[in-house]
């Protein structure tokens, strides 16, 4: 699914964001990628995405080398993935309803499939009864579902979501998790970029640990426990 062979990120001279990294995220995997700000979580993040490119080393995702893609087939490799913002990205005139149905129709879904999708996805995320509400309308906790609800309506591959709870009350950063959890389980790759170590540590799951650049811890506690 998601391979770094011997990734080396360079910006300019004197600063390496990412020394020989090399990962490899499975099928069905809920891994957590950890750091301090300036560790280089966030360099790990757009190389998945295709928003920067290494300076060497190979970066794979479902399939697609993305050192050697074209550019006119990254958006097609995108649409494999579905990813959380931190800052949630809602389109503030739009319903919960319609900020979803737009992801789709961007990408030219035909309208029977948009009204099929879309109500079974908010019902999954437990926003079945705020379909009709504006982002100004929503919680915190109910935008960053709306924009996890986004993500999945596509049925990615991969669900990739960069401090997802960043933003929102701690007491609902569980409730989110749990809601990745349950994605998970249904076998979607989940990946979340955090630099919340305590979050991270409450569930039996994948740690990859980025300080410096470097690796320097990679455990599965679903095996350890």
């Amino acid at each position: 699914m998601i391979d770094f062979k011997h990734v080396t990120k360079n910006y300019e001279p004197g600063i390496t964001a990412l020394k020989d990294v090399n990962v490899h995220i499975g099928k069905g995997e809920f891994v957590f990628v950890l750091g301090h700000s300036g560790a280089g979580k966030s360099t790990f993040l757009k190389l998945m995405l295709r928003e920067e490119k290494a300076t060497k080393g190979e970066v794979i995702v479902n399939g697609y080398n993305l050192n050697k893609i074209k550019e006119r087939d990254v958006p097609y490799m995108r649409r494999t993935l579905g990813v959380v913002f931190q800052d949630f990205r809602l389109i503030p005139e739009l319903t919960a309803y319609e900020n979803i149905a737009f992801a789709m129709r961007v990408t030219n879904i035909d309208e029977k499939e948009i009204k099929r999708r879309v109500p079974y996805i908010l019902n999954i995320v437990g926003l079945a009864k705020k379909r009709d509400k504006l982002p100004s309308q929503l919680s915190g906790g109910e935008q960053q579902r709306v924009a996890l609800a986004r993500a999945l309506v596509h049925n990615p591959d991969i669900v990739i979501a960069d401090e997802p709870t960043g933003n929102i009350d701690p007491a609902l950063s569980v409730e989110i998790m749990e809601l990745l959890k349950a994605i998970n389980s249904l076998g979607t790759t989940v990946v979340v970029v955090t630099h919340e170590h305590e979050l991270a540590y409450k569930f039996a799951k994948r740690i990859i640990e980025i300080r410096a650049g470097q690796i320097i811890r990679d455990i599965d506690r679903t095996v350890a426990q």
